[in-house]
C-alpha cells in the first residue's frame, strides 16, 4: 500500500512513520509513504498557497492551483484521492475497510486554515472524509488517523494476523473485552478468577459476555 500526503508539514508525517509498528512496516516495505510539500507547487516567489475568501469571511483558504499541480505531479501514482474535511463522511472501521480495498495507492490532502477552495472538492478528489465532530488545528492529524487505520488492514503490517482478528471494532459497535496482566492483585484490585483457571472455553464465553459496547447519547 502506498500513501501520498499533500501537506504543509512533511516532517509531521515522516516523524510518525519513522517509529513503532508504522516505522517497521515502512522499513519492511509493507507500506510506502510519500510526502509532497504543497508549497513546492505554489507558483509564486513567496511560496504562498492560501488567500482570502471571495465574498468575505474570516481566515484563509488553500488555493485550488497548488493542490491541482501537486496531484498532477503524482501521475498515475496518486490512486484514490481523499480530502480530510469536517464536512466529509464520518470515518469508521467499515469505511477503513472499504478504502483499504479501493486502491493500492491513496493520496491524502490535509486541510488547514478555513479549509480548501471548493473547486478542490468538486473536481479533484474521490472522497471527503471527517474523523469526528470536533475541531483540530491541522488536517495532518486527520490524515494520519485514517492512514494508520487503513495500514492495519494491510497484510503484514501487524505481523500476526491473529492480532487483526481480535482487534477493536471488527464487529459493528462491538469493542474489546476487558483485559488484564500481572500482577494478579494490586492495591486490593484483583483479576477475575475465571481468566486464570485455564478453561479456555469458559474464558471465551466470559470475554464474549463482557465485550464493551459504545453507548450513544
Amino acid at each position: 500500500m502506498r500513501f501520498n500526503f499533500i501537506t504543509l508539514f512533511p516532517d509531521k508525517i515522516e516523524s510518525y512513520f519513522s517509529t513503532g509498528i508504522p516505522g517497521k512496516a515502512r522499513t519492511n516495505q509493507v507500506i510506502e509513504v510519500n510526502t509532497i510539500q504543497l508549497r513546492d507547487f505554489a507558483g509564486n516567489k513567496h511560496n504562498k498557497v492560501d488567500d482570502t475568501i471571495y465574498g468575505g469571511g474570516p481566515g484563509m483558504l488553500i488555493q485550488v492551483g497548488p493542490v491541482y499541480r501537486a496531484l498532477e505531479s503524482l501521475g498515475d501514482k496518486k490512486g484514490l484521492v481523499i480530502l480530510l474535511s469536517p464536512s466529509g463522511e464520518l470515518f469508521d472501521q467499515q469505511l477503513a475497510m472499504e478504502l483499504a480495498c479501493a486502491s493500492d495507492s491513496i493520496t491524502f490532502i490535509s486541510g488547514y486554515y478555513e479549509g480548501v477552495d471548493h473547486r478542490v472538492t468538486e473536481h479533484l478528489i474521490d472522497r471527503e472524509v471527517a474523523i469526528g465532530n470536533y475541531v483540530i488545528s491541522s488536517g495532518d492529524l486527520a490524515s494520519l488517523v485514517v492512514a494508520d487505520s487503513i495500514s492495519r488492514l494491510v497484510p503484514g503490517f501487524l505481523g500476526k494476523e491473529a492480532s487483526l482478528a481480535e482487534e477493536s471494532h471488527n464487529a459493528e459497535e462491538e469493542l474489546e473485552y476487558p483485559q488484564y496482566t500481572k500482577p494478579f492483585e494490586f492495591m486490593g484490585w484483583t483479576v477475575p478468577e475465571i481468566l486464570v483457571n485455564g478453561n479456555h472455553e469458559e474464558i471465551r464465553k466470559w470475554r464474549q459476555k463482557n465485550r464493551k459496547t459504545r453507548n450513544h447519547p
